[in-house]
């Protein structure tokens, strides 16, 4: 198993609630064929540049081990999810 580190952006909307519901969301799909390792909600931040009509965005780091199989799934989930604004997936090197 690899080691990788996955940052996401969700729209600063978001109550508490949803945030909540979206972060066990992607946690249980972590955890179905990896294991997190632990979880870094960075709160709302000002965003380089605009990004799908947003000037800021609710950032949340998933640090986890997983197979290379695992990796494609979980991108797809964030494409899927309306809530995410911005994804990135890397694979942390020893």
């Amino acid at each position: 198993m690899n080691k990788y580190e996955s940052v996401i952006i969700i729209n600063p909307s978001v109550d508490d609630e949803k945030l909540k519901e979206l972060e066990e969301k992607f946690t249980d799909l972590i955890n179905k064929d990896g294991k997190l390792t632990k979880v870094d909600e960075l709160g709302k931040k000002k965003l380089a540049y605009e990004v799908r009509k947003n000037k800021e965005g609710i950032y949340v780091v998933f640090y986890f081990e997983a197979n290379p199989t695992l990796i494609a799934e979980l991108e797809r989930n964030y494409r899927i999810t309306d809530e995410v604004i911005k994804f990135i997936v890397i694979r942390v090197e020893e």
